[in-house]
């Protein structure tokens, strides 16, 4: 389960008297979960209509009721804190007005996101890599690694540290899925770099990302070894 998918969360209400809301991180964090929910798959289920950039206006997120404890700062300012960099925002080119979007993670079809397309031509990260866990490793060994219902399959190009948090990867992810990118981009799959770094793929025609493109898989944790592909 995504947690950023399925907890909208509840949300402070404002204060009466029109003071100003206080700032605290579990607030930031509770709006950071609600924007994921709604730039990524519930936009329609809260009535507004996503673009096909993926962007919505900033003041349309704040009038929901789920999202009028808010202001403008506040969205700012978890899209300036968040480690990720899981948002962008930017002035609508023709009104100027303030928008927002996530960089990736859609199930909602987003068909103009901001992507770059690999190619074999290109220099290549060294890693791409996918977190996951270690209940799921039997399944992934046997079919590849699946989009489900996201539009992408997400890799990052190096591992988290206990200091560091990556893009594209879970922290306390158990085991690490190196793919072979020249392979797969060779055997015509396509592969695209998100804005915050992070490396997609649609899979194949049923979505997958078949065990034959596995470079090597290493389980992190309780223990770090080496899982056998075979």
């Amino acid at each position: 389960m995504d947690p950023e998918r399925d907890n909208i969360g509840r949300h402070p209400r404002a204060r009466r008297g029109g003071g100003a809301r206080k700032h605290d991180e579990n607030s930031d964090v509770r709006l950071s979960k609600t924007l994921s929910f709604i730039l990524r798959h519930g936009a329609a289920k809260v009535g507004l209509q996503l673009g096909s950039d993926g962007f919505l206006y900033v003041d349309d997120i704040l009038a929901l009721p789920q999202c009028r404890a808010y202001t403008t700062a506040d969205v700012l300012r978890v899209v300036e804190n968040n480690n990720k960099q899981r948002y962008a925002v930017r002035s609508h080119p023709a009104d100027g007005k303030l928008q927002i979007r996530a960089n990736q993670g859609h199930s909602l079809q987003v068909t103009d996101l901001d992507l770059t397309l690999l190619t074999t031509d290109d220099t290549l990260p060294e890693n791409a890599i996918h977190g996951t866990y270690l209940r799921h490793w039997p399944s992934i060994k046997s079919r590849g690694l699946s989009r489900m219902s996201r539009i992408h399959i997400h890799m990052t190009t190096h591992l988290p540290t206990e200091e560091e948090v990556v893009s594209g990867i879970r922290k306390d992810c158990e085991v690490a899925v190196f793919i072979d990118l020249p392979k797969a981009l060779s055997d015509g799959l396509k592969f695209y770099s998100s804005a915050n770094g992070v490396i997609l793929t649609p899979g194949d025609g049923d979505g997958f990302l078949p065990p034959r493109y596995f470079q090597k898989v290493l389980q992190l944790k309780p223990n770090r070894c080496l899982l056998p592909l075979d």
